[in-house]
């Protein structure tokens, strides 16, 4: 009576049942570490309210509580039993087939935002220019920047893009343009053709900054900036936060154009 050969796994089944496990495990420890940044971020931000701290404070501490929860999720990733050399190599050209050209940008902005907050161009909070982009900033991940603009919107920059960009802070020019402390500086362009005086205009500056001494922590200045086919001034601003920016701004520069309509009809023949 002969007896059938009991089955035995093979090698191959073996090292395939190995990998699926791998795989399985390397899926868990990635969401476990999606879950635990989500709720620590939520925490961290609640706590941050509760405690009073100041906005860029708890965006830096929720941002290094992200790059510690990552760090240690690619050290249990590359823990897992011994990730065998032949397996990460399969899984680094799945993934790069995978992901490519994003993966590339991913990166990119990640060690563009390592680099803006140990920089320190800015912070949350402060009232920037990012190349064509101005606003409040809102927010600094590992990825982007949230900017909130005077148009009601938030638009958010790749951290990659703003390396590449003129940044401009208010918050800075201020501290190397007066002693006040506490106030933010603002600039902005007005331009006017010649059918007004020189004289005029200035006077026109002077009873537009004298409505508004009560309300600003310092009068307002202003410096011909360049003079050519019509005369471009420089006006600077000066607020207490950097909200104020869009509505001085809007109601300074309508206030200058009235008057000088009023001149302009004036001296027309």
């Amino acid at each position: 009576m002969s007896v059938s050969p009991s089955p035995t796994a093979t090698p191959q089944s073996f090292l395939g049942l190995l990998d699926l496990r791998l795989a399985i495990l390397i899926f868990v420890v990635a969401a476990a570490a999606i879950t635990i940044e989500r709720l620590l971020s939520t925490y961290l931000s609640r706590f941050s309210k509760r405690a009073k701290l100041e906005p860029h404070t708890a965006n830096n501490l929720i941002i290094t509580t992200r790059i510690i929860i990552l760090l240690a999720a690619v050290a249990a990733i590359a823990d897992i039993g011994g990730l065998p050399p032949d397996l990460i190599l399969s899984i680094s050209a799945i993934g790069g087939a995978a992901v490519g050209f994003a993966s590339q940008k991913t990166l990119g902005n990640i060690i563009a935002g390592i680099f803006l907050l140990a920089a320190h161009p800015f912070k949350v909070g402060d009232y920037v220019r990012l190349g064509t982009v101005e606003g409040i900033v809102q927010e600094i991940t590992l990825n982007y920047t949230k900017v909130f603009t005077s148009a009601n919107n938030t638009i958010l920059v790749s951290n990659l893009q703003i390396l590449d960009r003129d940044i401009t802070n208010f918050s800075v020019e201020m501290e190397k343009t007066s002693r006040a402390p506490g106030i933010y500086c603002y600039t902005f362009e007005v331009g006017f053709d010649h059918s007004v005086p020189t004289q005029k205009i200035n006077e026109i500056f002077e009873a537009v900054f004298k409505n508004h001494l009560m309300e600003l922590p310092k009068k307002p200045e202003y410096t011909l900036a360049r003079s050519g086919i019509e005369r471009v001034y420089l006006v600077y601003l000066y607020v207490r936060q950097p909200n104020d920016i869009f509505k001085f701004k809007t109601q300074i520069a309508e206030e200058i154009f009235a008057l000088w309509d009023q001149e302009r009809t004036k001296t027309k023949p």
